[in-house]
């Protein structure tokens, strides 16, 4: 969240005294984008994965594979090979040379049953509401409160700010929004003049989860209506890169309108809603199912959208032109795309104001509560989704890299498997007696994986891999008594136990300064070595 850190700094510094109207949606606008872009704890990563150039622009890269599945999800269709589609050479060869014709031209229609979908504004621009409205609401005052009431923070950081939404009628009318207090329902029960101020805001609260989710199911069926299913877009693209694209974000369309549906047959009951945690538990289930592969292949989707950029017209010339479409609003595909992550983590923040507004010891407290333990565990699932991806993509990477000619070969890509540290060391080769031998060295690289060692030499573009031993099980460290046996400072005892070959096999390795090898020492010995050598040495 630096981006936006940074921009809420910088507001609460200079205020919003003597900026002009233009300048005030400026700020709303860079804000904006500072708050719900993707960066921060499982956007980081996303960001990260995506900057690997792990892509090698051939079709067997591009196959999703497994990477469309967690468990507890159905096994997903097999996707056919880009060679076998009939368009599968568009966007290599001759993407730039289709033909796209006005009759091509898609129409988006809001056919959902939902009551507020269809008069809703596009999430987009509801997020863009939230942030105006705090602004007209503190204008004049210490920023600071806007900085806790609308942040989105990272994906697995915990926001205790409670949004407050009785803004002025009259701004949200003008938009295309609805309050609590503006239905008929609510009017005509003369409910604003019996209830208590906290009361109301409890009811707005839960409203908000309403209103909210339908303007998110807006600008979903606009993303999948009218781009997944354009038919110019998906003839510039071979079936594989069209379904990286957009994942399974119909199922995630398709998700929102029955939980929409839902709450709106809840408010439908009472106008006076008791509760709402009760029905984000029962679609928890389906909210984790189709959140998690779709968040943990953003990464997928940003990576080949950069490349579609630069390389294949077509797709250019297909989404500039969907792009401009009134039914966008002038919003982006790419703003369509992040809409999931963004919905996910608003969820959370929705339910924790709603919590705080909620009488304790009641019901409706514990329900809300245990909602939002929910809706954080398939965060945090969709986070370690997406670091286990990352990994695997550096692991992908790195076997490129490695020469196991000198040993017995390995397979190095698991999906269990990550890096924890890697480096240079030196490896001190004696001859003769102890104290009174030369000294030589070896620059040798180590790779610590979770659950394996290797010790490498390093070449011009590869690493030559000399010997590895399963971790933690074969590999132990201790201290070297140097001034005793008159080797160099810094160094320590590596013992592998049973190496590449089953053989045990000893290395004394010397590090540049004495708080390296201790970060060594500590990362190969969770315990911490304190032995001396003893026969090792002997054996040099």
């Amino acid at each position: 969240m630096s981006a936006a850190s940074d921009e809420l700094n910088g507001l609460e510094t200079g205020g919003l005294w003597g900026i002009t109207k233009k300048q005030g949606d400026q700020k709303c606008e860079d804000l904006l984008e500072a708050l719900y872009s993707p960066a921060g704890g499982i956007a980081a990563a996303l960001r990260s994965v995506a900057s690997w150039n792990t892509w090698n622009h051939s079709p067997a890269a591009l196959s999703p594979g497994p990477r469309f599945t967690f468990p507890g999800q159905d096994e997903p269709q097999n996707v056919p090979s880009p060679m076998a589609s009939p368009h599968a050479d568009i966007s290599g060869r001759r993407g730039y040379d289709i033909s796209l014709k006005e009759s091509d031209k898609d129409v988006t229609e809001i056919t959902s049953a939902s009551k507020y979908c269809r008069s809703s504004p596009l999430y987009q621009e509801y997020c863009l509401q939230c942030v105006q409205a705090e602004m007209h609401r503190i204008q004049g005052s210490d920023l600071s409160a806007l900085a806790a009431a609308i942040r989105l923070p990272g994906l697995l950081k915990h926001s205790s700010a409670v949004v407050t939404p009785p803004t002025p009628r009259s701004f949200h009318q003008e938009k295309g929004s609805l309050l609590w207090q503006d239905l008929p329902e609510v009017r005509e029960q003369g409910l604003l003049m019996s209830l208590a101020p906290k009361e109301i805001k409890l009811q707005e609260a839960m409203f908000e989860l309403i209103r909210s989710e339908a303007s998110y199911l807006k600008s979903l069926t606009v993303a999948v209506t009218h781009f997944q299913g354009s038919q110019m877009l998906r003839l510039s693209l071979p079936t594989v890169e069209h379904h990286i694209l957009f994942s399974n974000l119909s199922d995630v369309q398709g998700m929102s309108e029955r939980f929409l549906l839902d709450l709106e047959a809840h408010l439908g009951q009472s106008v006076m809603m008791q509760q709402i945690g009760d029905l984000v538990l029962q679609h928890h289930a389906a909210l984790r199912r189709v959140y998690v592969p779709y968040i943990t292949n953003m990464m997928y989707q940003e990576t080949l959208i950069k490349r579609l950029m630069q390389e294949n017209r077509g797709f250019v010339h297909a989404l500039k032109k969907l792009e401009k479409d009134p039914a966008c609003q002038r919003q982006t595909l790419k703003s369509f795309l992040v809409l999931p992550f963004q919905r996910i983590t608003r969820l959370r923040i929705v339910l924790e104001n709603i919590l705080k507004l909620t009488p304790l010891e009641s019901d409706p407290f514990t329900l809300t509560k245990e909602a939002i333990l929910a809706v954080h565990q398939i965060l945090t699932e969709c986070d370690d989704s997406v670091q286990r991806m990352k990994q695997t993509e550096k692991l992908v990477a790195l076997e490129k890299q490695l020469d196991f000619k000198r040993v017995k070969s390995l397979p190095l890509i698991s999906h269990r498997r990550h890096l924890v540290q890697e480096g240079g060391l030196r490896q001190v080769l004696m001859k003769g007696p102890l104290s009174k031998g030369s000294v030589s060295f070896l620059n040798i690289h180590l790779h610590l994986f979770n659950d394996l060692l290797l010790l490498s030499l390093r070449g011009e573009s590869r690493f030559h891999v000399l010997d590895y031993a399963r971790f933690p099980v074969h590999v132990a460290v201790g201290q070297v008594k140097t001034k005793v046996h008159g080797l160099p400072q810094h160094c320590f005892q590596l013992h592998l136990s049973q190496n590449h070959s089953n053989l045990p096999a000893d290395f004394v390795l010397a590090a540049n300064a004495g708080s390296e090898r201790d970060v060594w020492i500590r990362l190969l010995s969770p315990q911490g070595g304190d032995t001396t050598i003893k026969d090792a040495l002997q054996t040099l």
